[in-house]
């Protein structure tokens, strides 16, 4: 929401997860044959087909890698809290890198902290509020790291979450699409779109997983 169609395969690291209903949620290339996605995007492995180098969900433009998925690890997640929210795609073979596809980087020990850092969010969910139809086309937006999340979330948030949107509303993913997908600051992998109250709204910035306490995890 309050974000553009992004120039084609722009965002090389982006995913789109399949059920058999076509698109559902976001995911994010980190190796050629490992996804990272929300474990509340999970479904059986043999349900779930991944696509790279996507930009139309209408249109096959002759660019798109679809794979199976041979296993997915999911991580001690909780439906109450919403913590822990992140799983683990391995494709049924290694993707073919190139000028359309390449993975995120994950941030590391020598990463700087973020601060109010701006980052981009990308996806084809909804564009606008209490809709239900998804972006036909890759969109993304920028929105700005709010260091206190616990402010506009009070007890809701863990120290596995950061909050990010805009303090005058109108920039957010919204779980309807977006979920799963990648918030990228700095040019490094820093969130993962996990939940939120409403899209957009000022008073409810967007919620992530924070992908930089689960680096040993998925590298492992």
């Amino acid at each position: 929401i309050g974000g553009q169609e992004v120039p084609r395969f722009s965002i090389k690291y982006q995913a789109s997860l399949h059920s058999t209903r076509g698109h559902y949620c976001g995911a994010t290339l980190v190796h050629p044959q490992w996804l990272v996605s929300a474990a509340h995007c999970w479904i059986r492995s043999s349900l779930m087909k991944v696509v790279l180098s996507e930009h139309s969900l209408e249109t096959e433009e002759g660019f798109e890698q679809v794979f199976n998925v041979s296993k997915i690890f999911v991580h001690i997640f909780s439906y109450k809290t919403f913590n822990n929210d992140i799983m683990l795609i391995k494709l049924s073979r290694p993707a073919q890198l190139n000028a359309n596809v390449q993975p995120a980087a994950l941030p590391d020990d020598s990463t700087p902290p973020l601060g109010s850092d701006t980052c981009t969010v990308s996806g084809w969910g909804v564009t606008q509020i209490y809709s239900s139809y998804l972006s036909p086309v890759l969109r993304a937006v920028d929105v700005k790291i709010l260091p206190y999340c616990t402010y506009y979330y009070w007890g809701m948030i863990t120290p596995n979450m950061l909050c990010a949107g805009s303090r005058m509303g109108g920039k957010d993913s919204c779980q309807q699409g977006d979920s799963g997908g990648p918030l990228v600051c700095n040019g490094y992998f820093e969130g993962i779109v996990s939940w939120g109250i409403s899209c957009a709204h000022p008073f409810f910035p967007g919620v992530y997983t924070k992908v930089r306490n689960y680096v040993p995890w998925i590298n492992w």
